[in-house]
Order: structure tokens, then sequence, then C-alpha cells
């Protein structure tokens, strides 16, 4: 059986798992991805990594076509997604208005979840929001850094410290059982990013990748979207 291989930011793992069925269904490919997070994704197909789709933030996705790595001609954006704040299911959510209030409650965690600081849209942002803050270092020890949000917010689901938090974008808290959205990070440090996907230009299946981004950015599947936690783009 012939599968399409996707190289994705961790934003639409959830979005592409609820897509899968219906994917196949229409192609008769099953899809084989690989997670993680963007810069990384990014990297793998700058150094061979065979694929036939990217899902990368739009700016990484313009700089693959600039580079003939991807086909402009086929990019397609599929969202916004917000970076925001998780706790675990059972807990109550945090009363997060400013940045003042957000400040507050992270110098309370006893345990930050996020994903890589280097190579995550969300990790660089959260790193760089905790400089706003001014509270970089005295949270540094809390700091549990993971290879993507998923990741991060699987061990937070699990996490047995007193008052756990995460930070990742929204659409890896909907699709991680264990954990709730707590909503987006306040005005002042909010962060929407758009994600994009274009085929690879040495794909092996470049008619059943174009069946697959049209599905993904369909009028069809924009209340999947939505619940998916992507946002309109217009």
């Amino acid at each position: 059986m012939s599968s399409l291989i996707i190289l994705s930011g961790g934003a639409a793992q959830g979005l592409i798992t609820r897509l899968a069925a219906k994917s196949k269904e229409q192609t008769g490919f099953d899809i084989v991805a690989e997670f993680g997070a963007v810069g990384t994704m990014a990297e793998k197909l700058r150094t061979g990594t065979r694929a036939d789709i990217v899902i990368l933030t739009s700016a990484l996705v313009n700089d693959l076509a600039r580079k003939n790595l991807v086909v402009a001609t086929t990019m397609a954006d599929v969202g916004q997604v917000e970076t925001a704040l998780a706790v675990r299911a059972a807990d109550p959510p945090l009363r997060v208005h400013d940045e003042a209030s957000l400040r507050e409650a992270l110098l309370d965690a006893d345990a930050i979840f996020v994903p890589d600081t280097k190579a995550s849209t969300a990790g660089i942002h959260v790193a760089k929001v905790l400089q706003q803050l001014g509270i970089a270092e005295a949270v540094v020890d809390r700091l549990k850094i993971h290879p993507n949000g998923v990741a991060a917010m699987q061990q937070l689901a699990s996490s047995d410290c007193m008052r756990p938090v995460g930070c990742t974008q929204s659409t890896e808290i909907i699709s991680t059982r264990g954990v709730r959205l707590s909503g987006p990070l306040p005005t002042g440090c909010e962060l929407s990013t758009l994600y994009t996907t274009a085929i690879v230009t040495d794909a092996a299946h470049a008619a059943q990748a174009q069946a697959l981004i049209d599905l993904l950015t369909s009028n069809e599947q924009r209340q999947l979207r939505m619940d998916a936690g992507f946002l309109e783009w217009i």
C-alpha cells in the first residue's frame, strides 16, 4: 500500500489525525506523518528527508519555496494557531487577562511544560515572553522542555507536580488527552501563527498530495479545522 509522507509542525497533528480516514477514502493512500518542531521538520527536508507534503509556518514554507524545495504554486494556507496556556484536565483554569496576571501565574507554577525553545514556534515565543516579563531566571529550573508541544502536553497530563502549567499552540493542547485549553496568552504577549501547506518538489505522489491539500483547506472541512484549533486566516 502506498503512503503519503508528511513533514509537519505539531500544530497540525490533531487535524491530520481527524482527516486521515477521509484522505484514504479519496486517495487510496495511507498517511505517514512525522510531527515535530517546525524548525526541525524544515531542516529534515533541507537535508534530504523524503516527503510529499509539508505543513509548517507560512514563513518557513515561503523560505522552502524560494529554495525550490516545495512547489510554490501548490502553497495553501491552513489557518492561524494561537499560542495558549494549558492545565491538567482536573485543574481549574488559569485566570490570566494581562501581563501582570500571566507573570503571577507563571511564578506560582511549580512546573512549566513547553516545547523546544530553540526550534518550535511556541517554545521560541515562550522564551521571549519569559524575558519580556522579567522572570526567565526565576523560573528556569521549573521549565520542562520537550521536543514538541504534544510531548510537552502529554507530560503535563501525567505530571504529579502541585501546580503545573503548560504553554504551547492551542491545537496541540486540544489534541492531547488529559489537558485542557486555558485561553490564549494575553494582549502584549500573544502570538498567532499562520500555517501553510505545500507539495514537496520531488514528491513521489504529487497528485494524491494535491488531493490531500484540497481536503485540508476545503470549505467542507472548515468546522473540523476550527474544532482542531485553527482559526480563519482572513
